[in-house]
């Protein structure tokens, strides 16, 4: 690799900038990597980056959209702040997916965008953008610099509420000259948010009501969301469903807060969920939801959502309470502390022996199912015969449609922090750079981007990162030449019109790899993939394999819009 040596003598400043405190104050946050794209408004910032005698890993990706992806694989392996920094105008808008996207699925992330100079602020100026105006909407906070005195004071206080409460992004705007000025004098103290003082602790007594509903229950269910991944409360969770036998159902933000090949695991539930965790729901008289958002490819049609239960819910965002799903036991509180006072209180096992019969029998009459005929390549085999590959120990990371419902059906996450997945936004191109970001956040462990044709090729110039880098990312292409969910759906409720969703030109994937320096290969029979999945795995490098799949498999279960989460469609018995 080619990289440009410093000069030895570097330039020399008498004062700091507004940069340097910028880089200093990164420094005390513990900042170690960096993902951005330079530019004109962020020069400043980047000389002083040059000057910082190696103190952070900075990935230049080729892309902002890139960068920001990839900012939220890190933080959503490591548990920190993921951190980007991009020049004004596009470079700032071309980062505004990304906010969304970290808003949505509650990542918590730092962003740091240039900005023309005050002095020109408001005229239209070169590469000029109302980043504040813009952002306000998507995310938890966002600032513009107004003196570089109040630099550390700010970094500060971006950090704590992005990664405090309910985890977000937070933007950070500085304009040019405020950057790059000399500063005498900086402000030291700690910050001071009297606004921001999200609720830790449950109260005690909601914690008793839920815990006397679970002693009359006589079929108790308990729903996992993203936010026992963010507690950290994976560990109690266990502890409680497996001292008083509670089945178990996850989001798809979820899967992996509860071990997914656990006997008391229903599976994931809503629009792609599992006939057993969908009924499960319907059915249930307690359900208690723990870190989830109750969204709507969740619930399905509000109407017939747990119409016969008493819904508790625990959240850290008293916003997400009672919003969608009328709740009867509110618990406002990090999901770890709420579990450890409900560990304290729970002292009786509800009589619930009918119910996880009758779980069973669901459980073993309606699996997930796919017909498997032939050696072509069936998508579900795919992802099945990948987890047998990586013992289910792989991060994995994917883009949005298809492949992404059919890797959180069939690889049984048993482990939090090892599914890295847009959920609430939905965003193509997500899932490669977001495994570069997961790689650097989990150096030794394995990682593996499973995405489509479709989303690849919006980041795939990331693929330059591998090859700079020498990531072993593995990059599956489920190949279907469409772009499946919307095939799918235009199929399913369009009278099979497939307006533009069936790609027929498509780059040379393999050659694509090779022109990278990055080993490529073409699977196309089951046999293929078998005999060399191992040997790929175990390479120390990064590998491209387009799988090319049959077009026409759908992802099943599937509830229809409109509908409740029990009346779903493609179930066999």
């Amino acid at each position: 690799m080619n990289v440009e040596t410093k000069p030895k003598t570097q330039p020399k400043t008498a004062v700091k900038t507004g940069a340097d405190i910028l880089i200093d104050s990164l420094i005390e946050q513990k900042v170690d990597t960096i993902f951005g794209y330079p530019g004109g408004a962020v020069l400043p910032i980047y000389d002083a980056l040059y000057r910082s005698d190696g103190n952070f890993e900075h990935i230049l990706t080729r892309h902002e959209q890139g960068a920001i992806h990839a900012a939220e694989g890190y933080a959503r392996v490591s548990g920190r702040p993921g951190v980007v920094l991009a020049t004004s105008g596009p470079g700032a808008t071309n980062l505004i997916t990304g906010i969304a996207d970290a808003m949505m699925d509650s990542l918590p992330l730092v962003i740091i965008t240039g900005q023309v100079a005050t002095s020109v602020t408001g005229t239209d100026a070169f590469q000029e953008a109302d980043v504040m105006g813009i952002t306000t909407p998507i995310t938890k906070h966002n600032y513009q610099v107004q003196s570089s005195y109040d630099i550390p004071r700010i970094i500060k206080e971006a950090f704590h509420i992005a990664s405090t409460g309910r985890p977000g992004p937070v933007v950070v705007d500085i304009p040019k000259d405020i950057s790059a000025n000399p500063c005498l004098k900086v402000d030291e103290s700690d910050f001071h948010l009297p606004g921001y003082q999200p609720t830790i602790k449950p109260n005690p007594l909601q914690i008793k009501k839920l815990t006397e509903a679970l002693k009359k229950s006589k079929k108790p269910l308990i729903l996992t969301g993203a936010g026992v991944i963010h507690g950290k409360a994976s560990d109690l969770l266990l502890d409680i469903v497996e001292a008083y036998e509670l089945p178990v159902t996850s989001t798809l933000l979820g899967l992996g807060a509860f071990p997914g090949d656990h006997k008391l695991f229903l599976g994931m539930a809503g629009m792609h969920g599992t006939y057993t965790s969908n009924m499960a729901i319907s059915e249930c008289d307690l359900l208690i939801n723990i870190g989830a958002r109750f969204d709507d490819r969740l619930t399905g049609n509000l109407e017939h959502f747990a119409t016969n239960a008493t819904v508790a819910h625990i959240d850290i965002d008293p916003a997400e309470i009672g919003k969608n799903v009328t709740t009867h036991i509110p618990i406002v509180s990090d999901s770890r502390a709420a579990l450890e006072e409900l560990k304290k209180q729970v002292n009786e096992k509800p009589d619930h022996g009918a119910w996880m019969a009758q779980l069973k029998e669901n459980k073993a009459s309606y699996p997930l199912w796919y017909n498997n005929p032939s050696e072509d390549m069936i998508p579900q085999w795919l992802i099945k015969s990948l987890h047998d590959a990586t013992n289910g120990d792989a991060i994995v990371t994917t883009d949005v449609g298809q492949h992404q419902m059919w890797t959180a059906q069939y690889y049984a996450f048993a482990q939090p922090n090892k599914w890295v997945t847009s959920g609430g936004l939905g965003t193509m191109g997500f899932g490669f750079p977001a495994a570069i970001g997961a790689q650097l956040a989990a150096p030794e462990e394995p990682v593996v981007a499973v995405v489509g044709d479709g989303g690849f090729q919006m980041t795939l110039q990331e693929l330059s990162v591998l090859q700079e880098r020498g990531l072993p990312v593995k990059i599956i292409i489920v190949n279907n030449g469409a772009l499946g969910m919307v095939r799918q759906w235009q199929e399913a409720f369009y009278d099979k019109r497939y307006s533009e969703s069936i790609v027929s030109v498509q780059p040379d994937f393999v050659k694509l790899a090779e022109s990278y320096n990055i080993r490529g290969m073409k699977f196309e029979t089951q046999k293929q993939f078998n005999d060399s999945i191992k040997e790929i795995m175990d390479y120390n490098g990064p590998v491209l394999l387009d799988c090319r799949v049959l077009q026409q498999e759908n992802v099943y279960p599937m509830v229809p819009p409109g509908k409740g989460i029990h009346e779903m469609i493609g179930v066999k018995p």
